[in-house]
């Protein structure tokens, strides 16, 4: 239980700082960071195809799209970064403090419920699920992965 408070503090640092940074490089390596933790999550709620699928698409090739994007970026001058850092801190001040005090009202007012997902009876080996039982979330996988592909390769045909 004390990890995965660990884990949801971390969640939520992390999205914060995703959120509250207005480096676009910064904000890309705080979503794969998100991703990240999310996945270790997901695992340990006894659901392993959904992490890695987590971790591989949104960790790894979203953030390389991101990446990519960001590097053909126009660079702002210093006066007009801190002018836009000033807005976005003003904007977005109150965000941790809203979480802060949602998360504990949470606690104080409801029961947190302890996950967990049943696996099938005497299915335990990931080959037999993913390829047997999971064959839309192994669609949508391969979807997603042909589509970044494609949209990295457009990207860079045209430049």
């Amino acid at each position: 239980m004390t990890l995965d408070l660990i884990l949801l503090s971390a969640l939520l640092l992390s999205v914060i700082w995703t959120v509250m940074t207005v480096r676009l490089v910064r904000s890309v390596v705080g979503l794969a960071l998100t991703s990240a933790i999310l996945a270790v999550i997901m695992y340990r709620l006894n659901s392993p195809l959904a992490a890695v699928f987590e971790l591989s698409v949104c960790s790894g090739l979203i953030s390389v799209i991101f990446i990519t994007t960001v590097s053909y970026t126009q660079r702002i001058s210093k006066e007009r970064f801190l002018i836009r850092r000033r807005e976005r801190l003003l904007r977005f001040l109150y965000l941790p403090f809203i979480i802060i005090v949602v998360g504990l009202l949470l606690i104080r007012y409801l029961k947190i419920p302890q996950f967990g997902l049943p696996l099938e009876a005497g299915v335990t080996d990931a080959r037999l699920v993913l390829w047997n039982m999971r064959h839309l979330d192994l669609l949508g996988q391969v979807i997603i992965l042909i589509a970044g592909v494609f949209g990295v390769v457009i990207f860079f045909k045209e430049h």
